[in-house]
């Protein structure tokens, strides 16, 4: 049954947490700002490694769990990295979020649910819309990469860059390997890279 209560303190909840997560955002990137942008991110484990290597970029992971980001936020404090931050968000929330003209050089997308079951396939994160919301985001010759282990995961992502007019399928090895906690646990793997048009 419809409860007008209940749906308006819903959507008071949602509202104050995007406000609050601007607000967040606001103050770890300066507007114009390029970054690395991680979407589920774990523990951090790609990342910092990824940040240690290249302290000229600014990077930044994000996951939905405060637990993961807690443990990626200590990994990132013991290794003394003032180019990495860690933001528990979702990824639409925080893609809202972003200080105006701050765009991604290189976005990683590894491991990310599957959602195997037909039924929950709307919950898997690469989606026509979030794909042009991160368009949106991505600079002139960004990569995108993205990594699996469920093969038919990685065909759908495969037609849908391969048909986006946005971006163009790359051949070719990653710019940086770092074996992540699922990667490890993966019998094999799937992975693909494409590049932002101009």
């Amino acid at each position: 049954m419809y409860n007008p209560a209940r749906t308006a303190e819903h959507i008071n909840r949602i509202d104050k947490r995007r406000s609050d997560l601007q607000s967040q955002v606001a103050g770890l990137f300066l507007p114009s700002t390029q970054l690395v942008c991680e979407f589920g991110c774990g523990h951090g484990h790609f990342l910092a490694a990824y940040a240690s290597a290249h302290p000229e970029s600014q990077c930044v992971g994000l996951d939905i769990s405060r637990e993961r980001i807690e443990r990626a936020d200590r990994k990132r404090d013991r290794a003394k990295l003032a180019n990495l931050r860690f933001v528990h968000a979702d990824a639409g929330d925080f893609l809202g979020a972003l200080p105006a003209g701050t765009t991604f050089s290189e976005i990683y997308i590894l491991f990310p649910d599957p959602w195997p079951k037909r039924r929950h396939h709307k919950n898997r994160l690469m989606q026509p819309d979030f794909l042009e919301n991160i368009t949106r985001r991505a600079g002139e010759g960004a990569r995108l990469y993205f990594r699996t282990d469920y093969e038919p995961y990685f065909r759908e992502v495969e037609l849908l860059l391969g048909a986006h007019p946005s971006w163009q399928l790359l051949a070719g090895p990653w710019p940086f390997e770092q074996v992540t906690v699922f990667q490890s646990r993966a019998p094999h793997h799937f992975s693909l890279a494409a590049s932002r048009r101009v």
